[in-house]
């Protein structure tokens, strides 16, 4: 586990301590595949050491990735309460988004960059900030606060972060009806995302008009109505089988010797007539020949 994490369960029973770190760890390795569990698992550990930041924040982060944004903004609250920092201003104003609470949400935007924060934090605040605009029908100026902030940060920030905000951007467009544009920007997406932590390639191809089917390699594809080609099948596999000597036994039509079969004898090694050396030849001029 982090040393941040060990740290903070020294404060309790070595027992105690196991037993909240399983918990943790669990709900690490869950919260991009089931959240939910992810949760439970989070919630067991700040029941047994709610006093412990770790746990509140492992409970937050998990409840938002559950779509609980009540108990996420909770856990946050209580986390920004007990270290005095700011770094979930983003996910609490998006939590406030979600449950319709507009105003308090862009309070909370505002309230965070005005604090001047990092780069990914102000790239996640202006996102949430044009989701805002957005739902509340202000879809102009929602992309007008993601393009003007593309143009000002440039090359500032991760490549991840700046791929995020063209990312909302692309999607707004696409929202607008403005699929060329939207096409472009999921395609710079992609440069910045080889890991693919979006969907920026499915995005495009959607936008291309092309369908990606995945067939199951182990789907066997015989016609239904040809038994006949199924037995003949099923004979040649056995017949082959047996050549290669992967079952015991023989079929009862198996190729028979007879008068054509062409025996080879072998000869004793031990009364092979010796070679004398010198009748090789220059071994070297051979080889080159």
């Amino acid at each position: 586990m982090p040393r941040g994490v060990r740290a903070e369960l020294r404060g309790l029973t070595s027992e105690h301590a196991e037993i909240v770190g399983a918990h943790l760890l669990m709900a690490g390795q869950l919260i991009d595949t089931d959240p939910e569990l992810a949760y439970a698992h989070a919630e067991a550990a700040r029941r047994r050491a709610a006093r412990l930041p770790i746990t509140r924040e492992a409970a937050g982060e998990t409840a938002y990735a559950a779509g609980n944004f009540g108990t996420a903004l909770n856990e946050f609250r209580a986390l920004r309460r007990m270290t005095g920092r700011d770094d979930y201003l983003a996910a609490m104003a998006d939590c406030e988004r979600a449950l319709g609470r507009y105003q308090g949400a862009l309070r909370l935007v505002k309230e965070g960059l005005a604090k001047s924060p990092e780069v990914v934090t102000r790239i996640e605040l202006r996102l949430v900030e044009a989701g805002i605009r957005s739902q509340t029908g202000q879809v102009d100026e929602a992309l007008r606060l993601l393009k003007s902030e593309i143009e000002e940060l440039g090359t500032r920030g991760t490549k991840l972060a700046r791929a995020r905000l063209r990312y909302g951007y692309a999607d707004l467009l696409e929202r607008t009806g403005d699929g060329e544009q939207a096409e472009r920007w999921f395609d710079a997406v992609i440069r910045l995302d080889p890991d693919e932590t979006t969907d920026a390639a499915d995005r495009v191809a959607a936008l291309r008009g092309i369908v990606i089917e995945y067939v199951d390699e182990d789907e066997e594809f015989f016609d239904e109505g040809e038994d006949d080609d199924e037995d003949e099948a099923d004979e040649v596999v056995v017949a082959e089988a047996d050549v290669v000597g992967d079952e015991p036994g023989e079929p009862d039509d198996a190729v028979q010797p007879d008068d054509d079969v062409i025996e080879i004898e072998f000869v004793d090694l031990n009364d092979a007539v010796a070679i004398d050396e010198t009748d090789l030849g220059d071994a070297e001029d051979t080889d080159e020949q």
